[in-house]
């Protein structure tokens, strides 16, 4: 195990003991930027767990305090943000959301032995080959959300198929892994492009999809884009049928493409807030007048869920041998049983795909 600072380990020994009736959980988020909504997101999820165990007494004499850190899921701010956790010995941590930010917060949660839980972060890229101990996730991969979107395209047979991504670690990700997928499935991809995140007219390149007949968009990517995408394609006449990944599927992308939102195919994490046995904690949630049916908001229940469970399990709030239990047990969260693989990632998840609509509800794909 990579974890054997001496020092760092007696002095967070020396600090948890200090304080072993509080144990500090940080969220770090976005909650400046274009990407609030899944800071908020993770927020109401983590806040719903920790009020839920320190209502019921905490656990093993220790109750929970939620620290919130901004990252703006930006890459750069992202090593900053986690120097700060650490500097306030913060040993536990919800995130990073995105996954640009997990590639640069990770290095250093691990390295310094921080657990870092992410609901969110899609992309192989943060735990492949990183040999991590202490970074967990309670969402799929891209690499199993690409081959859900890529069996719902070979079942409806377009006629020619684009894929667009934004050039980050997440959108190019997803599109690469939905790209593959296609091809195993013997699709042919007319024209794989990124566009720049951020730009206000994307008129460009709709007319090049319109120019080649493309019928169906698969974008990899955030709902900025994504909205802009459709408002624009539907002024243009381009009628094709868009399809994303989870990180654009929020109330958000109806404001922006309006109307033109309506029957846009999203891979999405399931709706757990339908399970019968998550009931209690569903009126948790609307007590606060949180949504608990939103992308990321049980998924980060969840991850709250692991790293509390897991100190209960270890009977320890040592990050490393909270890590240690994790990586041996099961932990039964809102989002089912969880194991994780020697890397951190979930042993099982499968996304579903929805339909978007203009209201921001989204209903079964067909």
């Amino acid at each position: 195990m990579k974890y054997k600072l001496s020092i760092l380990a007696a002095a967070i020994s020396m600090s948890v003991t200090a304080h072993a009736d509080v144990v500090k959980i940080g969220i770090v988020a976005p909650f400046t930027g274009p990407m609030t909504q899944y800071g908020d997101m993770t927020k109401e999820g983590v806040l719903t767990a920790v009020e839920k165990i320190n209502a019921e007494g905490g656990i093993d004499g220790h109750t929970f305090e939620v620290v919130m850190f901004d990252d703006a899921c930006e890459p750069k701010q992202a090593p900053t943000v986690a120097n700060s956790v650490v500097n306030q010995k913060v040993h536990f941590v919800v995130g990073p959301s995105c996954s640009g930010a997990s590639l640069g917060a990770d290095p250093i949660f691990d390295e310094q032995g921080v657990i870092a839980v992410t609901p969110s972060a899609t992309s192989p890229l943060v735990t492949d080959g990183k040999n991590y101990h202490f970074i967990f996730r309670t969402i799929g991969r891209d690499d199993q959300q690409g081959p859900t979107a890529a069996e719902y395209i070979a079942k409806h047979k377009p006629k020619k198929i684009a894929i667009l991504h934004d050039k980050q670690s997440f959108g190019q990700g997803v599109a690469a892994a939905t790209r593959d997928s296609l091809k195993k499935l013997g699709i042919e991809v007319v024209m794989f492009e990124g566009i720049n995140a951020g730009e206000s007219d994307y008129s460009s390149v709709i007319t090049k999809l319109k120019s080649m007949g493309v019928d169906f968009v698969y974008f990899g990517g955030y709902h900025p884009e994504l909205g802009l995408l459709l408002r624009q394609s539907r002024e243009q006449g381009f009628k094709a049928q868009y399809m994303a990944a989870d990180g654009a599927g929020n109330a958000e992308l109806s404001v922006i493409a309006g109307q033109s939102v309506e029957g846009t195919l999203i891979t999405y994490p399931p709706d757990f807030s339908t399970k019968p046995e998550n009931k209690e904690v569903i009126e948790l949630f609307k007590e606060k007048k949180r949504d608990p049916s939103g992308t990321y908001q049980l998924t980060s229940y969840a991850a709250a869920q692991v790293i509390m469970e897991g100190i209960r399990g270890a009977k320890s709030i040592q990050p490393d041998e909270v890590a240690d239990w994790l990586h041996a047990n099961t932990v039964s969260t809102v989002i089912g049983d969880l194991s994780w693989q020697e890397s951190g990632d979930l042993k099982h998840f499968a996304f579903d795909v929805v339909s978007w609509h203009p209201d921001g509800s989204r209903t079964p794909a067909k």
